[in-house]
């Protein structure tokens, strides 16, 4: 069975949505993994993501949580379509101390013109543990993407 073409070009969307966002790219975030309403994503701690106690800077987790989340929406556009955030919550579950990030966005409900996303981004160590650090609820609409 061979793959629909409209969805595998909204899945090349989405990756195109990483890799030529400027903000994501100071971060790191590249695209691990990509299907049908789910995005993943990672990225390595680094000096610049960190607050002053070294920690992960809530900010950082912010942007891969909503960014992951319009990438994991975009999946399920139709052509000519975008999204843009609307509203978004994030719960820092715990402080970020691990070295890796990885986001892991899912489209909870599709709409013509209000998506809803759900976002995890887990802190990962050497040791494969995985820890979950904070929780995105993300709003976003569906938009003609020549009028933006």
């Amino acid at each position: 069975m061979s793959a629909d073409p409209a969805q595998s070009s909204a899945i090349d969307e989405a990756r195109r949505i990483y890799e030529q966002a400027p903000y994501i790219q100071n971060l790191g975030a590249q695209v691990v993994e990509a299907g049908p309403g789910r995005i993943v994503a990672e990225f390595a701690l680094a000096p610049h993501l960190t607050q002053h106690h070294g920690l992960l800077h809530a900010g950082a987790a912010a942007t891969l949580a909503d960014h992951t989340a319009g990438a994991a929406a975009t999946t399920l556009l139709q052509a000519g379509q975008a999204v843009l955030t609307v509203e978004f919550k994030i719960n820092i579950l715990r402080p970020g101390r691990a070295p890796r990030y990885r986001c892991e966005s899912e489209v909870l409900k599709p709409g013509r013109r209000i998506s809803v996303v759900e976002s995890s981004v887990w802190g990962v160590y050497e040791d494969g543990r995985r820890e979950l650090q904070s929780k995105a609820t993300v709003t976003l609409a569906v938009v003609d993407a020549e009028g933006i």
